[in-house]
């Protein structure tokens, strides 16, 4: 009898992570979580600066003060060295981020990726979505459409560890994921839609350095004194062309290796990686926030994010947009696909982490910059709009995660206990004998050590001579009750 095929079972969507991935995520996040508390930080310090009057002017002088060459054309202010220069380093690390998920982490197996690409692909269109049809119904400019589109990662992780919930594994990867994903999107729509005007001989340039960065690469070369230099002047030639800068440092983290080869134990990507992600995180994200978030806030500067269809399409793409985005793609993933959702979480969760994915801050601020070139009070206007929708979806997420914490709580320390001590998390060690052969070994010691102690404690109680055997009579039953009588003992 021919025995028919088997059917692959359900793939759990948001199920538990491999080991090396699992290891990854969390060295990734715990980097981005100490660079967005100090994002969070440099956010405060640029609103304080901004708003009270004594050093407001400082502020103003600080952000406009010029410095660069201006016969490379690099005569730029502060503010725009941050968003232009700092920035790029950011986006070097997402292009390391994204060749590694693709070729390494869960991205590059089309049924892991299926669910956090169409949730991140929904939790950008959504939001524009909304953006547009507030500004056509309120007779807005549509230029903004993509600033709610982004997830800034180092804010979200900043609020997790702000409000100390135990998000399990498998949610906070969900999180970067969708956050890697949308910065993928977010480098397309720069590119593509703030590009106005083109310098073929300055992108020609920016080409061949690349090339030479790539073929640098595969001979092997090593050696930060080749690289930095190269990297500045790809990134120089790049803002000469026309396209923002902060292309090249995509450009130059996706021609990095991020698989492993015989003897290695990091690929090239994820060592440079590891190294440039705490100046991403510590330093080009904060400075950058510092002189970009510093916008006026008084009670009608608040009103008027409310009731001008820009600001309010802003507000609405990030809380409800994002929310509705992100949630529906991955229910919509699960519902049409194979996949089903771990049985550890339920589609509250989702909707929680979806709320999470709001918070738009880094990129979104960039986005309203270009959008809104040329027009000071709309652009300061924008980003007062992005903070507070960002501060209203992290109140938002606040609140849904609490409700869970206990339950994450537990799910966590199931994923961290090693009870054999062997640093690997035994969750992990369940289809291995050698684990089992351990634990036996470590539970027939335990069993031994109160053989031990009941044995001590019997003599002591009995009086018989230390080493001598000893049996304690058992106390005898009596009907009626538990060898009592009345309410006295027997």
């Amino acid at each position: 009898m021919t025995t028919p095929p088997r059917t692959p079972a359900p793939r759990k969507a948001l199920g538990r992570l491999s080991l090396p991935e699992r290891t990854y995520v969390a060295d990734a996040l715990r980097t981005e979580t100490v660079g967005g508390v100090i994002l969070l930080v440099a956010a405060v310090a640029a609103l304080i600066w901004a708003n009270v009057p004594a050093v407001h002017d400082s502020y103003e002088s600080v952000s406009h003060f010029h410095l660069g060459p201006e016969a490379l054309g690099l005569n730029l202010s502060i503010a725009h060295w941050a968003a232009d220069g700092l920035l790029a380093v950011f986006f070097f690390v997402a292009g390391i981020e994204l060749k590694r998920e693709l070729v390494a982490g869960d991205l590059r197996d089309p049924r892991a990726a299926v669910l956090p690409v169409v949730a991140a692909l929904c939790g950008m269109a959504v939001p524009a979505l909304v953006y547009t049809l507030t500004n056509l119904m309120g007779g807005g400019a549509t230029d903004g459409w993509a600033v709610p589109t982004a997830t800034d990662i180092a804010f979200a992780l900043a609020v997790l560890a702000v409000i100390g919930t135990s998000l399990p594994s498998s949610l906070r990867a969900f999180l970067l994921t969708l956050a890697v994903v949308d910065d993928l999107f977010a480098i397309l729509i720069i590119a593509v839609f703030f590009t106005e005007s083109l310098d073929f001989a300055a992108l020609g340039g920016a080409a061949a350095g690349l090339a030479l960065f790539w073929l640098l690469l595969r001979a092997g070369v090593r050696g930060w004194y080749v690289y930095v230099p190269l990297a500045v002047v790809i990134w120089a030639l790049m803002y000469n062309s026309g396209i923002h800068a902060t292309i090249a440092g995509v450009a130059m983290g996706l021609m990095l290796r991020c698989t492993l080869r015989e003897g290695e134990e990091q690929s090239p990507g994820e060592r440079i990686e590891h190294l440039v992600r705490p100046l991403s995180a510590g330093l080009a994200v904060p400075l950058f926030a510092l002189f970009s978030a510093g916008v006026a806030l008084s009670g009608s500067a608040l009103a008027d994010v409310f009731s001008r269809p820009e600001t309010l399409g802003v507000v609405l793409g990030l809380v409800v947009g994002k929310t509705i985005g992100i949630f529906g793609g991955s229910w919509l993933t699960v519902r049409f696909t194979r996949a089903s959702l771990s049985k550890d979480l339920a589609w509250a969760d989702v909707f929680a982490v979806a709320s999470l994915a709001g918070i738009g801050f880094t990129v979104s601020l960039l986005i309203g910059e270009l959008a809104f070139e040329g027009d000071a009070a709309l652009t300061g206007e924008v980003k007062a709009a992005v903070l507070v929708g960002s501060v209203i979806a992290a109140c938002l997420a606040t609140v849904l995660l609490k409700v869970r914490n206990a339950g994450y709580r537990r799910m966590s320390e199931e994923e961290e206990r090693d009870d054999d001590l062997d640093g690997i998390p035994d969750v992990y060690e369940q289809d291995d004998p050698a684990y089992h052969l351990r634990m036996a070994e470590i539970y027939d010691r335990k069993a031994a050590e109160h053989r031990r102690i009941a044995e001590e404690q019997a003599r002591v109680t009995s009086g018989a001579p230390s080493g001598e055997p000893t049996t304690r009579p058992r106390r005898a039953e009596v009907a009626g009750g538990a060898g009592e009588e009345g309410d006295r003992p027997a």
